[in-house]
Formats: C-alpha cells, structure tokens, sequence
C-alpha cells in the first residue's frame, strides 16, 4: 500500500503514523535507532505490506500493469489503491481528509528530528503538492506519478498508467473495496499484538 493507506491503518498514535508513513525507507534492524513507537509504525508497516503482496485481489489488479509496466506494476497498485481510498474517505474515517492531512503533514514538522534523512527530503514535495489530499483527483495522481518516474534513471512512464487505470476504472475500484476491507481487519489485530508485545 502507499502513504495514505499506512497512515490511515496506523491507529491514533502520531509517531506510530510516522513510522508506517516511513517503512519503506527503513532498512533491516535500523528501526532500533527510532522511538518505540516509531518503531512499531516500521513492523505494522512491513507486515502489511507482506499481507498486501500476497494477496490474491492485489495481485490481480496488479496483473492488468505487469505487462506494460513490469516491476513497476507493484507501486502503481499501491498508488491507484491510495486513490480509491482518498475518493471514497468518508466510508472510512469520520475525519475530512483534508484534516487528517493536515494534522499528519504538522506532525511531520512537530517531529521533524526523528524522521530519516529521506523523509526529511521528501517532505516539501509532499506538502506542496499536497499528496495525501490529491491522491482522489486523476490529474493530480497522474502528477504525483510522474514526479515519481523523475526518482529513476530510467523512465518508467508510470504516469501514463492512468489510462489503464480509466479502462478498468469500476473493476479497480471493486476490488481495492473488497481487498481494503480485509487490510483493515488484518491490521487493526496486527497492531494490537504489537502494542501488547512492546507494552504489556
């Protein structure tokens, strides 16, 4: 899943948000070096990113850009999956999500000191284009795609996935629903056995 999905299964805990928000870039054990929360935010971000990778529904949307996008397939599925959480967020969060965007971004600032260094650099990019909220616009993830296709040496060309994206558009956003769901739950018991681990 990509940045919206972590924050959101994180729980109410803001370091915990920032840790998931984080995972990617945390290799190894060096999780160790952060805040407790922070890592705990780091495991429930790689145990559902392990759950995503093997799920079937994932695997399938993943399918329709395998072919055209090769190993870049994986990270279009998390950011249209981003999407379809973004435009239907009042089906899971009774917080607008420009809010809920506003409050992580000022949390990011609040703990400005404890974020890694590639954080720390993709901060303004993110805050600017305002990636959470603008993850529901078509021409805004088509953007945030491109922006993303500068970070290789290669190009990638992921932001022209967006057509695929639009010929599958209700069977995307069907299967996102279904698989979603079941995210939720499997992170929701996930992060309450790791909160009782770290704090018994």
């Amino acid at each position: 899943m990509n940045f919206l999905a972590h924050i959101y299964l994180s729980g109410n805990n803001d370091r915990i948000k920032i840790g998931n928000f984080m995972g990617d870039g945390i290799r190894g054990k060096d999780y160790e070096n952060f805040h407790l929360d922070i890592k705990i935010g780091v495991l429930i971000h790689r145990e559902i990113d392990t759950f995503t990778d093997a799920h079937l529904i994932f695997r399938k949307s993943k399918r329709r850009f395998s072919e055209k996008y090769n190993h870049f397939s994986g990270i279009i599925t998390d950011m249209i999956y981003d999407h379809f959480l973004a435009k239907n967020w009042n089906n899971y969060s009774e917080i607008p999500l420009e809010e809920f965007s506003n409050n992580f971004y000022k949390s990011l600032e609040l703990h400005y000191k404890e974020l890694n260094q590639k954080t720390q650099n993709m901060l303004p990019y993110m805050t600017n284009r305002n990636w959470l909220y603008n993850y529901q616009f078509l021409d805004e993830l088509q953007i945030i795609l491109g922006q993303m296709d500068n970070r290789f040496k290669f190009d990638s060309n992921m932001k022209d996935s967006i057509s695929e994206l639009k010929k599958d558009y209700i069977l995307f956003e069907e299967e996102f629903t279904i698989f979603f769901q079941e995210l939720i739950t499997f992170s929701e018991n996930k992060l309450n056995e790791l909160q009782q681990k770290f704090y018994p």
